[in-house]
């Protein structure tokens, strides 16, 4: 028989045997064949069926023989007998090998629906690792496997070469039917017809259950198991027709998901193993058809094991963690079960259910509980959940990576994955068209964005969060839903919720129901309106109705509940009962009958005649047909009424409310009814878990959403975030297993790189500060090889995820600075606060590090650990301490012991290298822009912390800072100021700091960063060298130190002169700090400061003059401040001779700029500086600079200013414009004088507010010299008179300027005078009329304004109340106060004004009009009547009095103040007269002038003397009168006046005789009032008596 048998397989395999075998068909000699073969099957001889199953193999393999129908059915069955009925453990694995060739064949002919296909063999060892383990024997494997190899090959060579031929002998040899029609199309689906049976098959030999006559029977057992086996082989192999087909997805729907469904109940462990690698199949790749069904195997297969910590199965556990581990190998399953089950709100939620699982077995069984598992099993349980959620967290990560680098990223393709790798996306359907996958129900929907889904999150979680509170409390549940919007506010709808929502609790829906409050009663009617009784007798209502809730215990409420259940009943089944009443009583009896039966706490049982007479007489009185009631009596006690959720499973206290969502409920009723029973689930309960698939089929649930946006993985971050870190946090913390320490890094580093790139800033700082807390480097004396790893781990994060750590920055760089800190300490290499203390040595480019004797290493042996900065390391302390001693800082003695421990930790840290700690700083510049500024940031932080240490700063973060900083400096201008914006702070705040040694370090570090930096070129007005040199100017003006001053001004000279050609905007920077230099308070920093200045003005001119025109403006100012320097004369002078050497610098380097239109006429007076002019910003500075230091208290160095200032104009005053010449009198030259005479002002007005008596001092710093003020007006003169031309418009401003002297005392009265003198003489002929005009105008006008001087005593007087004066005198002179000699400076300016005016016109009346002239007169004329109003006013007389004589002053010479300005008046008219001054016009009546003037002085003597003016009436006489006698005082200012009147007579007399005898008849009665007037002297009788008898006599005589 054996011979046969091969023969026929080398007939098959050689395709010699061709044709469609099926008994129904017309090939019955192949059909006879095969079916021999069939019935050799039930010899039970080894070789036999060895052959039966070569020929089986063959038949099915070869290309030419399409064995379908119930034939591929019995060669299906036959290899299932060998399998299970052969004694020979070969043939057994052969028969399971060709079963699941055969399997791999068929379904690969029906993806491709053809004969033709490539199939790849399988791998008999594959199919030991679930079942058959014991014949996992390698010689046998190896047998069998090249069995099936044989098979295989055989029949792959011998198609090869008639592949053409078989297709060509298909289309011409087709039979056709009786109606003619070609079966070449039927003959494809039939490939595929006999695939949906043999699957359909396998899937009812899975089905078959034991018998109760036979529990046992491992035959049938072992089938099932195979069966399983080749659902799990077609399901791994299967491609996309699985999901296109709809036949095929329906028939993994109706049989396969009902198989996994019945022998979910059995507890064999092969079986569980099968089911969960079929449902990984599922997952893998038919999920998007399936996610009703998926959303119930997972809890019921995954989550079930997995939430039961205290009494797993560990084989179970075991197989559902290493499922896991597989499932989250794909990233796209992690994020299709989040959108589709966790944020949908009628799915569970299996991804946030899976990781807390997870979590809970991480954590392993609370303690104090009581658990099955051993030590070992529990630690294995660990490792495994801990290594599911690093790959959770992995895979994100890895989607996340996915979606970022896939740019045009295509929604509608589907992210499936399956062994083949062929495109998910594109199937090909039966025609050979392309089917769209329907992985997306939604194809021509829009698809959902994330926002939806992160909206139907939120609703989920709110939902479920009033379920919660419902539970605790129904009525604030009801309110929490109805206000959040999550259910209807009418009872309907309210209803509607606690009928249809799961996971509600039915004792609470039964509380609320029985409640008396309005809105519950209405919701109670509602709710059982709801339910349709029609048609049921009264114990299936019942039972129907109370399966939704429990009834409450309180009578009251029960009795609101039976109530209305009665009139509903009696409503829907009018004739059932008389009345309501009826039903009423009998519900009561029916639940009092169901508690006496079922509740095991009742003793004495009720019986079917006790009820019959409990419910006597209640229809209307009458009885109810017993039998009627004994029936109902039978089914209650047989059938205990219960609700839904105590059909249930055991409600697993670790499962949460979702555990009931999609009948979960039901699938847990399975294993508490058949659990350990392999006979089967009960057939009820699965059709209510069908119905409820079919339920599903239709609503949004089956709508599988497919979602790109990389936004989704921030829901699942916010789900699975706490979970895993406390998972790895307590993993590190308690276990020192390397696999599970291992595992927890690796977790908790692709968590970091998740939130960080997803932007999650408190999730990843979480991660991140418990990595680094892990280390433990801020306590080594506990560290262990898992806290190295974490470094390790800390160290790659930095290196991989640099540019998302934003603040997290901080917690890395501290790590790497205890790091740095312990490597040093384990070297011996001294601390750096052992180096802090020596000064630096700023003369060379780089600190060179003292040498310090350091300490013994810490990794030998026996070192002496009592050092402070060890103990503080050795004993440890907070992470979040500053430094490392705090919490542990015990003062007890340290053993050897812990030494040893301590040292053998350091010398763990041997492990990671220098190279990879400093690699991460060399790595920034690799990081982005926004990276390297937080980087910076948190790197300055840490430093800060460092050097901030009382007791051991360090610095190892600061060096860092110059590193990256030189490392970043060739970045955009635009993210290197962000970069130095933080570290300039930095460095401003450290070199503030308190402690010296760091301050001066840090400076130190300061300057070699500057050096390198200035190595780099800049443009032409860019500013950053300012900005970077800015910490420098800061500091300087900050600083208290003066080491700290010192170390910077010698560190901005280091730099400036050894990069002067590159310096450009940075020159603004060194000039402040050398400005600031020249006001310090220590003279060797002044002298430091001006050396170097010295010698970049004077080596290095032309560098500050090429860059900006405001670099020029800084070093005047600096120089200028070397200027005031009180501390050194030398420097002063030596600063202002420099700024010469700057203007002769301007000058020769051809600076100036002359236009030829500047000299134009109508060039504007106000002009000022304008931006156009390049040369301004040169010339301004130096000459404002130094109009301000002619302000300097001391004399020589005023006097060196003013030369210096006005040589420089002077010399080169040639190049100026004549607008340019406008701007510097405007700007440079006036405010030298204005502001001295405000100066002065001031003074006068702080000594006015002084109370009277004090004594005011005037202060040499606030006052010019009389030397000073003699140069400052002769080179004001000369000047204008040399650059006369292009200046003269300033004339009156000079003018100006000389009279304001003359304004100033007499000590500089003379000064102004002279000057003011000078200039006019020079000028001479040169001035115009109209320039003469403006000269006497401006004289006038300074006279006139000075006029009022004469008041300032008034204020003073005030208070003083002269009897018969009621009106207060501060009401006409409020202005002024009283001083001691104002009235004698105020005639004495105005004497010498006078005097000026008079010489002015003797001097130059030749060039003077007559309108001029008159100017001069009016000037004397506004005097002369001022002293005489002064004199006039009797109240001012009488409060002059008494002033003085409260102050012991002698009286105010206000009389003699008078008689000079009248006499000056006198003389000035007498020069006028015609006689001495021949040229003038006649017009002027200077002689009608003369004699007013003096009738005004005769009787202001009359008026003194007691005579009033004679009144000359026509036609009438005076009436003489009595005049009393003068006293004594009026004879003093008689006195006082007698000789100004006798000038007055004498000028008279001096006029010529026509001129007399014309004016005579004026001044007559003057005359003889004057004869009639006592006297004080003689001498005016005298000169009366000879006018009387020169002039008047002979004027009468001779008329």
């Amino acid at each position: 028989m054996e011979p046969a048998l091969e023969c026929t397989a080398k007939l098959f395999s050689l395709c010699l045997i061709r044709g469609e075998i099926d008994p129904s068909g017309s090939s019955l000699v192949e059909f006879r064949l095969i079916d021999a073969v069939f019935k050799c099957g039930g010899m039970s001889d080894d070789g036999v069926e060895i052959g039966i199953l070569k020929v089986l193999i063959s038949a099915v393999r070869s290309n030419c023989v399409l064995v379908r129908g119930e034939c591929l059915n019995q060669v299906i069955k036959t290899c299932y007998n060998v399998y299970l009925g052969s004694v020979s453990t070969c043939n057994q694995i052969c028969a399971k090998a060709v079963l699941a060739q055969i399997c791999v064949i068929v379904f690969k002919r029906v993806e491709e629906d053809a004969m033709d296909v490539k199939v790849r063999t399988i791998f008999v060892v594959d199919l030991l690792e679930l079942t058959d383990k014991s014949f996992n024997e390698v010689g046998l494997v190896q047998f069998v496997q090249h069995f099936i190899e044989e098979a295989m090959g055989v029949s792959n060579d011998a198609a090869a070469g008639i592949v053409s031929l078989e297709l060509r002998n298909g289309e011409v040899s087709r039979t056709t039917n009786e109606n003619g029609e070609g079966e070449g199309v039927h003959d494809e689906s039939k490939i595929r017809e006999d695939g949906f049976v043999l699957f359909k098959n396998l899937c009812k030999f899975s089905m078959k259950f034991s018998t109760l006559e036979n529990p046992d029977d491992q035959i049938l057992l072992r089938g099932k198991v195979l069966s399983l086996e080749l659902l799990k082989i077609v399901m791994e192999n299967g491609g996309p027709i699985w999901r296109t087909n709809e036949r095929f997805l329906s028939a993994v729907k109706q049989y396969l998901c009902l198989s996994l469904l019945k022998n979910s109940a059995v507890s064999v462990m092969s079986i569980f193993q099968l089911q969960c690698s079929i449902l990984m199949s599922l997952l893998s790749k038919f999920r998007s058809g399936l996610k009703a069904e998926i959303g119930i195997f997972f809890p019921m297969l995954i989550l079930r094991v997995l939430e039961n910590v205290l009494q797993p199965s560990f084989l179970q556990k075991m197989t559902v963690l290493n499922l896991l581990e597989k499932i989250f190998q794909d990233p796209q399953i992690i994020v299709d079960i989040f959108v589709n089950y966790d944020c949908d709100v009628d799915a569970p939620n299996l991804f946030e259910r899976t990781v807390n699982g997870l979590l809970k077995t991480a954590l392993g069984p609370p303690s104090g509980s009581t658990t099955t598992l051993s030590p070992a099993q529990d630690i294995a349980f660990r490792i495994e959940s801990v290594k599911c959620l690093a790959f959770i967290i992995k895979s994100m990560g890895a989607w996340m990576d996915q979606q970022f680098r896939v740019d045009d990223f295509d929604p509608s393709k589907s992210h499936e994955t399956d062994v083949s790798n062929e495109n998910p996306s594109i199937s090909h359907g039966e025609d050979g068209a392309i089917v769209e996958n329907d992985l997306h129900y939604e194809a021509n929907c829009e698809l959902p964005e994330t926002a939806t889904f992160e909206q139907r999150r939120a609703f989920k979680i709110e939902f479920q969060k009033g379920i919660s509170l419902f539970n605790r409390k129904p009525s604030k549940g009801i309110d929490f839903l109805v206000s959040s919007k999550k259910i209807g506010s009418s009872p309907e709808e309210i209803a509607l919720f606690l009928k249809n929502t799961t996971g509600l609790n039915e004792a609470m829906i039964g509380d609320y129901l029985g409640e008396r409050e309005d809105l519950s009663l209405k919701v109670m009617h509602a709710y059982v309106d709801s339910f349709n009784f029609e048609g049921m007798d009264f114990g299936q209502a019942i039972r129907f109705f109370l399966r939704g809730f429990r009834l409450p215990g309180e009578a009251q409420k029960i009795d609101r509940i039976m109530e209305k259940f009665a009139e509903r009943y009696c409503k829907c089944n009018p004739s059932s009962f008389t009345s309501a009443d009826t039903a009423y009583v009998l519900a009561y009896s029916v639940i009092l009958l169901n508690t006496d039966a079922h509740n095991s706490t009742v003793k004495g049982k009720m019986s079917k005649a006790d009820f019959v007479r409990n419910n006597r007489g209640i229809d209307d009185g009458k009885d109810l047909p017993e039998e009627y009631l004994g029936t109902l009596y039978d089914h209650i006690v047989k059938n205990e009424i219960k609700m839904k959720a105590e059909s249930s499973a055991l409600q697993s206290k670790q499962a949460n409310s979702t555990n009931k969502l999609l009948g979960f409920e039901g699938i847990l009723n399975l294993w508490k009814q058949v659990e350990e029973k392999p006979l089967g689930a009960d057939g009820s309960l699965i059709r209510n878990i069908q119905e409820q698939f079919k339920a599903k089929t239709g609503i949004s649930e089956s709508v599988y959403y497919d979602v790109t946006d990389v936004a989704i993985l921030r829901f699942m971050v916010e789900v699975c975030w706490a979970p895993m870190l406390a998972a790895f946090s307590m993993t590190l913390d308690q276990s020192d297993d390397k696999t599970a320490t291992s595992q927890s890094l690796q977790g908790f580093r692709h968590a970091v790189h998740v939130t960080a790139v997803m932007g999650m800033q408190t999730q990843r700082d979480a991660f991140v500060t418990s990595v680094a807390k892990f280390t433990y480097l801020h306590c080594a004396a506990d560290m262990k090889q898992k806290n190295v790893d974490a470094v390790k781990t800390i160290i790659s994060i930095a290196l991989e995820e640099g540019n998302y750590l934003q603040e997290a920055w901080e917690h890395i760089l501290t790590c790497l600075s205890r790091f740095q800190h312990l490597q040093l300490l384990g070297e011996g290499v001294a601390p750096d606060a052992s180096f802090l203390t020596v000064p630096p040595h700023s003369e060379t480019e780089d600190r060179t590090t003292p040498k310090a004797s350091g300490f013994p290493s810490l990794k030998k042996k026996g070192t002496d650990l009592q050092n402070s900065a060890v103990m503080a390391v050795f004993r440890g302390g907070s992470y979040d301490s500053s430094t490392t001693r705090g919490v542990n800082n015990s003062s007890g003695p340290v053993t050897p012991e812990q030494i040893n421990n301590f040292i053998s930790n350091l010398n763990l840290l041997d492990q990671i290298g220098i190279f990879e700690l400093n690699h991460i700083f060399a790595q920034s510049t690799r990081l982005n822009s926004e990276a390297i500024v937080s980087f910076v940031k948190a790197l300055c932080k840490v430093s800060m912390v460092e050097l901030q240490s009382p007791t051991d700063p360090r610095v190892f973060s600061l060096t860092k800072i110059v590193e990256i900083a030189h490392y970043n400096m060739n970045r955009i201008r635009l993210v290197w100021t962000r970069i130095w914006n933080v570290l300039s702070n930095f460095f401003v705040s450290v070199g503030l700091s308190e402690n010296l040694s760091v301050a001066i370090f840090v400076m130190d570090s300061l300057r070699q960063l500057a050096m390198k930096f200035l190595e780099r070129e800049e443009l032409a007005n860019y500013n950053f060298q300012n900005e970077f040199l800015r910490p420098f100017v800061i500091v300087m003006q900050k600083s208290s130190s003066a080491e700290i001053r010192e170390l910077i001004v010698r560190c901005v000279s280091q730099m400036v002169l050894s990069r002067v050609s590159n310096v450009k905007s940075g020159w603004r920077s060194v000039f402040t700090v050398f400005t600031t230099a020249a006001a310090d308070e220590r003279k060797n920093i002044i002298l430091l400061a001006f050396d170097t200045v010295e010698k970049i003005v004077r080596d290095y001119f032309p560098y500050i003059t090429e860059t900006e025109t405001t670099t020029f403006t800084d070093c005047v100012r600096c120089l200028t401040t070397f200027t005031n320097s009180r501390l050194n004369s030398d420097v002063s002078l030596n600063a202002i001779a420099f700024l010469r050497f700057c203007a002769v610098k301007l000058a020769d380097g051809g600076l100036i700029y002359l236009s030829a239109t500047a000299v134009a006429d109508d060039a504007s007076d106000e002009h000022t500086f304008t931006d156009k002019d390049d040369h301004v910003y040169y010339w301004v500075p130096l000459l404002t600079g130094l109009s301000k230091v002619t302000f300097d208290p001391r004399p020589a160095i005023r006097k060196s200013a003013l030369e210096v200032l006005f040589n420089i104009l002077k010399d080169h005053g040639h190049l100026f414009s004549r607008p340019f010449w406008i701007g510097a009198f405007n700007s440079v030259i006036f405010p030298i004088f204005n502001t001295h005479r405000d100066k002065r002002e001031s003074e006068d007005l702080n000594e006015e507010k002084l109370p009277p008596g004090s004594v005011s001092r005037e202060s040499e710093d606030n006052t010019w010299t009389s030397e000073t003020c003699m140069l400052a007006l002769q080179c004001l003169v000369d000047l204008f008179v040399s650059f006369f031309e292009m200046v003269r418009s300033q004339l009156v401003g000079v003018v100006s300027v000389l009279t304001s002297f003359i304004c100033r005392g007499q000590s500089h009265a003379s000064t102004g005078v002279a000057a003011l003198v000078r200039l006019v003489g020079d000028l001479g002929r040169k001035l115009s009329e109209d320039e003469w005009r403006e000269i006497f105008l401006a004289v006038k006008e300074t006279a006139v304004s000075n006029l009022p001087e004469f008041r300032k005593l008034v204020r003073t007087m005030d208070t003083i109340v002269v009897p018969g004066v009621v009106e207060a005198y501060s009401e006409l002179y409020p202005e002024h106060e009283f001083a001691n000699d104002d009235l004698e400076d105020d005639s004495t300016f105005l004497d010498v004004f006078l005097q000026i005016t008079s010489e002015l016109y003797k001097t130059h009346q030749l060039f003077l009009s007559s309108a001029n002239i008159a100017i001069l007169l009016d000037i004397f004329l506004s005097v002369a009547s001022h002293a005489h109003e002064l004199c006039s006013d009797a109240t001012l007389q009488l409060k002059l009095k008494k002033v003085c004589s409260i102050l012991g002053v002698s009286d105010p010479p206000v009389v003699h103040f008078e008689n000079e300005s009248y006499l000056n008046y006198l003389n000035f008219l007498q020069i006028l007269l015609p006689e001495n001054s021949p040229s003038l016009p006649d017009d002027m009546n200077i002689e009608s002038k003369l004699v007013s003037v003096c009738e005004d002085i005769i009787q202001i003597y009359l008026k003194c003397a007691g005579h009033g003016s004679t009144q000359q009436q026509s036609g009438k006489r005076p009436v003489p009168h009595w005049t009393p006698r003068l006293g004594s005082t009026k004879k003093e200012e008689l006195g006082a006046r007698t000789s100004l009147v006798v000038i007055a007579l004498q000028v008279l007399c001096g006029l010529q005789r026509d001129s007399f005898r014309r004016y005579v008849s004026q001044f007559f009665p003057l005359l003889v009032d004057l004869v009639r007037s006592e006297h004080s002297s003689d001498e005016v009788q005298h000169v009366l008596s000879d006018i009387f008898q020169s002039y008047i006599g002979p004027i009468i005589m001779n008329s």
